[in-house]
């Protein structure tokens, strides 16, 4: 961190933030060193002064884009010093520019172009021509022209002179800094972003109808919208424009560039507004067209990102055996008994819809297992005869009080068909590996759901539409936070899960599985460094996330870091008691100074974190389960009518609104002015994906499969208006 420009890059991150340049140049120097975000966030608070993953994220993230600023800027530079065109005032200009918009603009003159009409006319020989009338001054253009005219070079008339030397002002137009910048204020300002439907096209295009004829600012176009008129594009069915007033952008370039009213002015004000028509709006649109797609990416994948750190850290329902049912009419309920470790016990096929004789030996056969396998609950899939498979099974006769679970299949089938899915169920069919992930997805979601894209989980708008790059970027640093902050058990683990701890990846994954299969449990943190390729700083990384419970050492089922253990083992000692006894007792606990054991490695934020694990071990931050049914007699759209209230699940918050699951195989939305009696900028502000809320029927469309649900408390009574 000691070159000039790694320095401008931390003074200039820390006023950003607004934070100090300490914090930014500690934060930067772990990240340069290969520590990762939950290892900063958790173990070294004493460096970055206690800084969020929020924030250590941003850090991260605005590094990279100045570093990537700087590589464009050497790249031009070299060029430019290549080709003999670098001076002292341009290479001022260069170093001084500080977003790529604006390197951009300022090497665009010098950028090596395909053949313009502008080059052409210099070819031509035409310049000293366009820089004459360029000036302005008291002269006949014609006349100046005249001289210009040279058969064998393609200038033939006067017309031919002049036409060339307006194409070359037209040019420098185009590229003039100033210009550009002010023209880029109007659009950002002032553009209209316009939708038309494309003649013929309305049939095909029915869903996009809303666009067919669609005008909206661009400083207050949505993102969903943006995303949404850009796929009707990408799909023939419109066509965009962003429109700006162009007498205003005009009278911009015209006190840009007039200086007289000689007629060499009015050949200057023609090249102006070519130049315009021609180059500098069609540049200047496509610019605010990446600009707002920007933008909108952006938010839709937070949207998206925030939806999939709610799924992942919905509510484990925790060890159980558990009976899972993948439902199904004609082909049958596929059906799975799992252990409290989620291991395969049994796999079967029941068919409750086919007769009454089916429906009873079904029946008997989910009574007979759950007895046999002490199952303590039952997890149903949401799919295709989900609501009727879980009727049937509430209305078995089962021993004891068992809770039947609805569970969110989405992404289900991907995974069944995975090749993660053939490694941990080799011989099994798709369908029975599918129904294995619906139980284990009751048990724990996080370490279920991590073996799929987080695409394929169904919680995402436009997915396919934005960068896709960023998209995965912002997804793994979502499931590698979740992963993270609960924790993950290191002798039970998935090779998937291991994948996200911090410091790991595939590779060690794997050989941590391996090395488990060969030697059985780990019985200690230290064992990790048997582990091929599990060297020092990996382990300085991941120690402190991978749990061992019922270890050799209590600690190690502790997010307590094996580099603080001497920090509790004198805690211990001062008390004349275990370890142990730390863990179980409070008022031993409640003795303890931790003023007394800050050092220079260990100060009051690690000592504060370290009490809060000895209070509650490898504690689980998600929040505890709780059981919830849907409506009993609402099974089917057609079962809905406006002005019913009925619980319901969040499945998927958008820009705009809410999805919610009602038990019907067709989620409602709830609009975003629905969402509360008060007003509601953002709805991730009111609600969480898999929150149960209850909800009032609007309005159903059977043909078009449309629910429209209501969160507001004072609702009117059907047919009365609002």
């Amino acid at each position: 961190m000691t070159d000039d420009m790694n320095i401008n890059h931390i003074s200039k991150i820390a006023a950003e933030l607004q934070l100090t340049i300490i914090q930014v140049s500690a934060t930067a120097s772990l990240l340069d060193d290969g520590s990762t975000v939950p290892f900063i966030t958790r173990y070294r608070k004493e460096a970055t002064g206690s800084l969020d993953e929020v924030i250590v994220t941003a850090i991260r993230d605005r590094l990279s884009q100045l570093r990537d600023l700087d590589k464009r800027r050497e790249s031009i530079l070299n060029a430019l010093e290549e080709r003999g065109q670098l001076t002292v005032e341009l290479k001022e200009k260069i170093c001084a520019a500080e977003t790529l918009t604006d390197l951009e603009d300022i090497y665009l003159p010098y950028r090596p172009k395909r053949r313009t009409r502008a080059t052409i006319a210099r070819e031509k020989g035409l310049e000293p021509l366009a820089e004459l009338l360029f000036k302005q001054e008291n002269f006949d253009p014609e006349d100046a022209a005249n001289d210009f005219i040279d058969p064998e070079k393609g200038v033939e008339t006067i017309g031919d002179a002049l036409d060339g030397a307006r194409d070359i002002i037209a040019e420098l137009v185009n590229e003039d800094l100033n210009a550009r910048e002010r023209i880029r204020n109007v659009y950002s300002s002032k553009g209209m972003f316009q939708s038309k439907v494309n003649s013929g096209m309305e049939d095909a295009g029915a869903k996009y109808r809303d666009y067919f004829d669609w005008e909206e600012p661009v400083t207050s176009v949505p993102s969903h919208r943006i995303l949404a008129m850009r796929r009707a594009e990408n799909e023939g069915i419109v066509r965009l424009r962003i429109t700006v007033p162009e007498e205003e952008s005009l009278n911009i370039l015209d006190t840009l560039f007039i200086k007289s009213t000689y007629p060499a002015s009015q050949q200057v004000s023609l090249a102006i507004r070519d130049g315009y028509k021609r180059l500098l709006a069609p540049s200047m649109e496509t610019e605010i067209r990446l600009t707002l797609k920007k933008r909108a990416d952006e938010e839709a994948i937070k949207v998206f990102a925030d939806n999939i750190r709610q799924l992942l850290l919905a509510s484990p329902l925790g060890g159980k055996n558990i009976l899972a049912v993948d439902p199904g009419f004609r082909t049958g309920c596929k059906v799975c008994c799992l252990n409290r470790h989620g291991t395969l016990l049994h796999n079967d096929v029941i068919y409750p819809f086919m007769s009454e004789k089916a429906r009873e030996d079904a029946a008997s056969k989910v009574a007979s297992l759950c007895k046999r396998f002490n199952i303590e609950a039952i997890a149903v899939g949401n799919g295709t005869a989900g609501r009727e498979t879980e009727a049937f099974i509430r209305a078995i006769d089962l021993p004891g009080a068992v809770p039947v679970i609805m569970v969110n299949e989405s992404g289900a089938s991907i995974y069944s068909a995975s090749e993660a899915a053939r490694e941990e169920l080799p011989d099994l069919d798709a369908t029975v590996r599918g129904t294995v992930s619906i139980g284990r997805r009751l048990m724990d979601p996080l370490a279920e759901l991590v073996k799929i894209d987080p695409k394929s989980i169904g919680v995402g708008q436009y997915q396919h539409d934005v960068d896709q790059g960023l998209l995965k970027q912002k997804l793994d640093d979502v499931v590698v936070s979740c992963v993270n902050n609960v924790g993950v058990e290191v002798n039970t683990a998935s090779k998937q899960l291991l994948t996200y701890v911090s410091g790991l990846g595939p590779v060690i994954a794997q050989n941590i599985v391996d090395y488990r299969n060969e030697h059985g449990q780990f019985g200690s943190r230290k064992e990790f460094k048997k582990v091929k390729r599990f060297g020092e700083k990996a382990f300085e990384q991941a120690a402190g996330f991978l749990r061992i419970s019922g270890g050799e050492n209590p600690l190690d089922a502790s997010a307590v870091h094996p580099e603080s253990y001497h920090v509790v083992e004198t805690m211990a000692k001062n008390l004349n008691c275990s370890v142990k006894d730390l863990l179980t007792d409070e008022k031993l606990r409640a003795r303890i100074e931790i003023s007394d054991y800050v050092d220079d490695k260990t100060g009051i934020p690690t000592l504060n974190d370290i009490l809060e694990e000895l209070e509650k071990p490898g504690r689980d931050p998600r929040s505890k389960f709780e059981l919830f049914s849907f409506a009993d007699d609402i099974t089917n759209i057609e079962d809905l009518k406006p002005g019913m209230k009925i619980p319901g699940i969040v499945t998927n918050i958008t820009a705009f609104g809410v999805f919610v699951d009602v038990g019907v195989h067709q989620d409602g939305l709830v609009h975003i002015s629905q969402l509360a009696d008060r007003y509601v900028k953002n709805p991730a502000d009111i609600v969480k994906v898999h929150q149960k809320v209850m909800v009032t029927v609007l309005e159903v469309d059977i043909a078009r499969k449309r629910i429209s649900l209501s969160m507001k408390t004072n609702m009117p009574e059907p047919g009365q208006k609002q």
